[in-house]
């Protein structure tokens, strides 16, 4: 996600700020053919988009961004995958899930939802207007966990849980909300060094 939501600034006394985000899960078989349960193609391969940051740490995370104003959440994750990857996609389904993350010290709450792409077309090109993304690639199931190290948790864990529910057989019907809070280290700036906890939230309908 090339445009994350600005976390180091401080909010308006009295106002809480609160940003919509799409996140999208573009699947694809050993050959780079999209995934779809449905005519048998089942997805081993998903699409990664590597992110410059600030103080120069690269983290990977599946492709999307910010909604702005006026825009459908679909509609800015169909940009946002175009400005970060070259992909054209063509339909949506889900939400496959939703993750919400508090951050009580900036007054701000963060909302997520995830799409999965059903079908696309293209090759990975990178347009970024923020000259975020330095790469995009699809890359196993297996080797999701160490090449996302370094991202947040609350990109991180929900991702690789829906990875295993789909290998296990597919998407849930409703989506699940992951729930995070999350409050600065004080002694460091970096998106790591969050201090994070896991919070219950209700599925989402």
């Amino acid at each position: 996600m090339a445009r994350r939501p600005d976390t180091a600034g401080e909010a308006p006394r009295g106002r809480n700020r609160e940003w919509r985000v799409g996140s999208g899960l573009l699947l694809a078989d050993k050959e780079g053919r999209p995934a779809r349960l449905l005519d048998g193609v089942i997805g081993t391969h998903v699409l990664l988009v590597a992110n410059r940051r600030r103080g120069g740490l690269l983290d990977w995370s599946p492709p999307g961004g910010v909604v702005d104003p006026g825009e459908t959440l679909l509609n800015a994750l169909t940009r946002e995958v175009i400005e970060e990857t070259g992909l054209q996609v063509k339909e949506w389904s889900g939400p496959s899930y939703r993750i919400r993350v508090d951050f009580p010290d900036r007054a701000m709450t963060l909302e997520v939802e995830v799409h999965r792409a059903l079908s696309w077309d293209g090759e990975i090109a990178f347009t970024d207007p923020d000259g975020i993304v330095e790469d995009a690639r699809f890359v196993t199931f297996d080797a999701v966990h160490g090449l996302m190290a370094s991202a947040p948790l609350w990109v991180r864990e929900p991702l690789e849980y829906w990875l295993l529910a789909w290998l296990a057989g597919g998407e849930s019907e409703v989506s699940p909300v992951h729930g995070f809070v999350a409050r600065r280290h004080e002694t460091s700036a970096l998106s790591k060094e969050w201090l994070v906890e896991r919070v219950d939230l209700p599925p989402s309908e």
